[in-house]
């Protein structure tokens, strides 16, 4: 049989029986195709069946070099088809690590050579598995640093499949890491498989490595996969391999969409409505009999004890902290005219007391607007009614400040705006809702160009001129949120048109002035290169505004909205171009 193989895999290479299969890998934030990875197939028939026993064979009988060659020619044939300009995704190569430096790999996949396939090198990607054991460690990495060099990327393959993925990561600095199917199979099931890839993700963040998920194969892993925050992913569930480049399935794309905003909902709501419960702890309650002496010694001790709740059939009735108690026992005849008395005399009856479903920023402002004497008091959580806990004003403003550096994650850092994740709840918010709304989308015109004359520091104080602008001629019931770069949006509580954001337009557009030289602005265009590398006359900064209401229609989803707004936009500043 192993005879019989050897002479298949001859005849497989002098043949060229290799065709070229691919599978996109998807983008699990919005569906957009980041690239497709290369697969063999075998067309000669032969015993050999799999891919990867002629691999081995090929090790064996010292033509890796053949079998590897033979492959990634019939990629790049077959890639040639759909990655000619303008067509910009990225091509994954599945490269065996002990060929990578070998002398005939690196001649034979020099930039000349991917010129004939008008194939840039910054979209190859290499795809180096950890199954694989690499016999000279320095020199590979020493090889993978030239291609770096020389613009291609690194992937590392079945990341999880072997032993040593964690020293080989750290070794060469890969652009992508790629998930082994064994990890994303039944991960919706699996908490251990769940936190090894969470670990992933977070080593991702820190190291700006993106990492995609092979073998995704139902709704419920990409789902976890979702949540969990991997930033790609490829699969059956996805899109099968096909000999052709096909698009990606709309109910996929909308599905990844429909997931991503059930999980920023989520997020939104764990942020801003988590309940005051989240915080309480349960503290010791008295009856109103019992005598202020016996309610002393209570506190004194208990250190940790901010004060007592009074209750009556477990119903809050009254409190009295710590330091209110020992102030009425205190002074020359304190002790002695309260001892003998019930806590009732002494306890205050006008308290803040809260269901445990409140949402810690309301108890926050409620208990910040009490009186001074009261300001420091504790909070009473009640539940159905009943005395559940205490929150001490320590613990509420040590949670209130998580709470604020976590929603200052999700704002703009250079308008202070909130930013994508905010501004997709207010927009579902407004369609789920019954009042009348409209959004307004605002786009700096001709600010790319800005952006290449006068330099990105500049650029960000025209951004930051405009949300200035903004919030200054916008009420503080209206909802102002930055997308990013040079797109801003607006939602107001009522049904206007575009016009009525013109004063903003206007002194915006003559504010932007005096961020030009004399000279630019007497002439009234720069001159830069244009997206095709050619010099070009571009207009000064103007602002484009385009607004959508539910005034006479219903929106479905944010998705119809968002597209609503775009699809304005590109009309206006179409009709701007025409007349220019």
């Amino acid at each position: 049989m192993v005879e019989k193989e050897i002479q298949d895999l001859k005849n497989i290479i002098d043949q060229r029986a290799i065709t070229t299969v691919f599978q996109p890998i998807i983008s699990l934030k919005d569906g957009d195709v980041l690239g497709h990875e290369a697969l063999s197939r075998i067309t000669y028939e032969s015993g050999v069946k799999n891919i990867e026993r002629l691999f081995t064979l090929a090790n064996q009988m010292n033509c890796l070099w053949e079998l590897e060659q033979l492959c990634r020619t019939r990629a790049f044939e077959a890639a040639f088809r759909f990655m000619i300009p303008p067509y910009s995704k990225k091509l994954f190569i599945n490269v065996n690590p002990n060929v990578l430096h070998d002398e005939s790999f690196q001649k034979g996949l020099t930039k000349e050579y991917l010129n004939q396939y008008n194939i840039s090198s910054s979209n190859i990607i290499f795809e180096i598995t950890e199954k694989n054991i690499i016999k000279d460690l320095d020199g590979f990495i020493a090889t993978v640093d030239h291609y770096k060099s020389q613009d291609y990327k690194i992937a590392i393959d079945d990341a999880g499949a072997g032993y040593s993925g964690l020293n080989l990561i750290s070794d060469i600095n890969p652009n992508f890491i790629k998930l082994d199917m064994k990890l994303t199979r039944d991960i919706h099931n699996d908490n251990l498989k769940s936190a090894l890839v969470k670990g992933m993700v977070e080593l991702s963040k820190i190291s700006n490595i993106s990492i995609i998920a092979e073998g995704i194969e139902t709704e419920e892993e990409l789902q976890t996969l979702i949540n969990l925050g991997v930033q790609y992913g490829q699969g059956f569930f996805i899109q099968y391999p096909d000999a052709e480049v096909k698009e990606i399935d709309p109910r996929i794309i909308n599905l990844i969409k429909d997931l991503v905003h059930k999980k920023n909902a989520n997020i939104i709501n764990s942020i801003f409505h988590m309940p005051i419960e989240n915080i309480c702890t349960y503290t010791c309650t008295i009856p109103p009999s019992t005598l202020v002496s016996e309610a002393f010694d209570i506190c004194r001790n208990d250190i940790d004890c901010p004060g007592l709740c009074i209750t009556e059939n477990n119903i809050p009735v009254g409190t009295i902290t710590k330091e209110k108690l020992a102030l009425k026992l205190s002074g020359q005849y304190g002790f002695a005219l309260y001892q003998k008395k019930t806590i009732s005399h002494v306890m205050d009856k006008d308290f803040l007391s809260v269901d445990c479903k409140t949402s810690i920023n309301t108890v926050s402002s409620a208990a910040m607007s009490r009186d001074q004497d009261k300001l420091y008091d504790f909070i009473v959580v009640r539940k159905n009614g009943k005395y559940l806990g205490t929150v001490t004003i320590r613990d509420l403003l040590k949670k209130t400040t998580e709470i604020e550096i976590a929603a200052a994650k999700h704002q703009n850092p250079l308008s202070g705006l909130p930013g994508n994740l905010i501004i997709e709840q207010k927009l579902q918010q407004c369609i789920s809702g019954n009042r009348k709304f409209s959004v307004a989308y605002l786009d700096i015109d001709n600010f790319k160009a800005y952006n290449d004359v006068y330099g990105f520091e500049n650029g960000d104080l025209v951004l930051k001129l405009l949300s200035d602008i903004i919030i200054r001629n916008m009420r503080t019931d209206d909802f102002i949120g930055h997308i990013g770069g040079d797109d801003f949006v607006i939602i107001v509580n009522d049904h206007v048109k575009a016009d009525a954001f013109q004063r903003i337009v206007t002194e915006f557009e003559r504010e932007v002035l005096k961020h030009y030289n004399r000279d630019d602005v007497e002439k009234g265009y720069i001159t830069t290169a244009n997206r095709r590398n050619k010099l070009e006359k571009f207009p000064l900064i103007t602002l484009t505004v385009v607004t959508a209401s539910n005034e006479g229609r219903q929106f479905k989803d944010t998705f119809e909205l968002t597209e609503t707004l775009a699809t304005l936009k590109k009309t206006k500043k179409n009709k701007l171009k025409a007349v220019i």
